[in-house]
């Protein structure tokens, strides 16, 4: 993409309603846009990064069986009142009223309408078990919407639901979701640390939150430092995570910790994630029946599993950044490579950056070209801010075949021929993660 041709409208000062940095990188960098209050349109380079997480999230989900579905937003509020959650749900329901003064809602969430599709089709114990998720908007009217995108009125939301014959099912299928999520989580690049939480509105008696540390974090969480070490040690499972200690703040007790002083360690976490086993509270209080192998009816289990789609790109910048700009994981970069050209009055280098333009795209590299007629500093300034991982400089040297090498996070130079440079980026997208990058499956 030449940035010449691309919508991005870049800030140079923060903006004066950006209380915290991934608000403000994220208006100054042209990922979006504020509608109203707790509301925004996501712009083009925005909506790459969001599509990006997406994809990530689908393969995984995928990977366990789970089926993608769409259900509506829009939902009537009779489904709510069966579940008994429509007077208790509060004010953050948007409650409305159609045409013919039917009480309806805009969901923020989806355990009635996914129970009710369940009742109306699982009809036995051998269509169990199933889980459905979707990825789409919700709405919840924040009493103070703030932090831009962290805590907005409308998000994005991937949320998905379980169906199982036994608590014992129930509970393996709430492990294999946590560990998809574990999976998740490093794909995209961050570190994501699961901690045992109340349940809350949804209900249940098993329930972790996913937390990303970050010194913005609004909340403080406790975990033995032995979990690091099992982050480094690559895949992580469900039962590598239950032997170890960690607690959000209301489940923390001082007195009652097991870990030792010495392990224990608290930080400030971004919630971006949340996972539920509640059993039979919605296919009791709404009739779903199935017919057991012995030919009585039950209730199946449930659970449900939540990512804050459009929170996780906050999320990630809030843990990815410094005073220049974001600093995007390679799995989630809405670009793999910048491109930049300084002296573009010289037609020598005009020539050689558009032969290594074609070059990387047809390497199947996603590459952001400023061809843009500014000035050097201008060009370092937006390519840094929109934080691109790599960054290729072109200048006099490359008319001799010589080509600047930047790396975003470290700051690193090197100076490389451009069968070097090739080389290089080969090592860093081989084929099948830029595959993977680009909505196939990860290999």
């Amino acid at each position: 993409m030449k940035l010449s041709m691309y919508f991005i409208p870049t800030l140079r000062e923060d903006p004066a309603e950006a209380q915290i940095i991934s608000h403000r990188l994220m208006l100054r960098s042209g990922m979006i846009n504020q509608t109203c209050n707790g509301i925004y349109s996501w712009l083009p380079l925005g909506f790459r990064v969001l599509s990006k997480i997406e994809r990530i999230i689908a393969e995984e989900q995928d990977t366990i069986g789970a089926h993608r579905i769409l259900m509506p937003t829009v939902q009537p509020a009779k489904l709510w009142q069966e579940s008994g959650r429509y007077d208790d749900y509060g004010k953050e329901m948007l409650r409305i009223k159609d045409r013919h003064d039917r009480e309806m809602l805009y969901g923020p969430t989806h355990e009635e309408v996914v129970t009710d599709l369940a009742r109306q089709f699982i009809k036995s114990y051998k269509q169990l078990p199933v889980m459905f998720y979707q990825i789409h908007w919700k709405f919840r009217d924040e009493i103070r919407p703030r932090f831009g995108v962290m805590r907005g009125r409308e998000f994005l939301m991937k949320d998905g639901y379980s169906f199982d014959v036994t608590r014992e099912a129930a509970v393996e299928t709430y492990k294999n979701v946590m560990s998809s999520y574990l999976r998740t989580f490093a794909r995209i690049g961050l570190r994501a640390i699961p901690v045992r939480a109340d349940a809350g509105a949804i209900g249940g008696d098993l329930s972790h939150e996913f937390h990303v540390i970050a010194q913005t974090g609004e909340s403080e969480i406790f975990y033995d430092s032995d979990y690091d070490k099992i982050l480094l040690n690559g895949e992580i499972t469900f039962a590598d995570i239950n032997e170890l200690y960690t607690a959000a703040d209301e489940k923390h007790d001082t007195e009652t910790c097991p870990v030792p002083k010495e392990r224990l360690r608290s930080a400030r976490g971004i919630e971006v994630g949340h996972v539920f086993y509640f059993g039979k509270k919605y296919s009791a209080s709404m009739g779903l029946f199935v017919i057991g192998k012995d030919g009585n009816a039950f209730y199946p289990e449930m659970g449900s599993y939540g990512i804050g789609v459009s929170r996780l790109v906050a999320a990630t910048i809030e843990a990815n950044h410094d005073e220049n700009g974001i600093i995007w994981p390679d799995a989630i970069a809405p670009f793999h490579v910048g491109l930049i050209t300084i002296k573009r009055q010289n037609t020598s280098i005009q020539n050689v950056v558009e032969s290594l333009y074609g070059t990387l795209l047809n390497m199947g590299l996603e590459v952001l070209y400023d061809d843009r007629d500014e000035s050097a500093g201008i060009k370092f300034a937006d390519m840094d801010l929109i934080g691109v991982p790599y960054q290729v400089i072109c200048g006099l040297k490359s008319i001799d075949g010589i080509f600047e090498w930047k790396e975003r996070k470290t700051g690193k130079r090197l100076y490389f021929s451009q069968d070097e440079l090739l080389n290089k980026l080969a090592d860093v997208f081989p084929v099948v993660k830029i595959d993977s990058l680009r909505g196939n499956l990860y290999k």
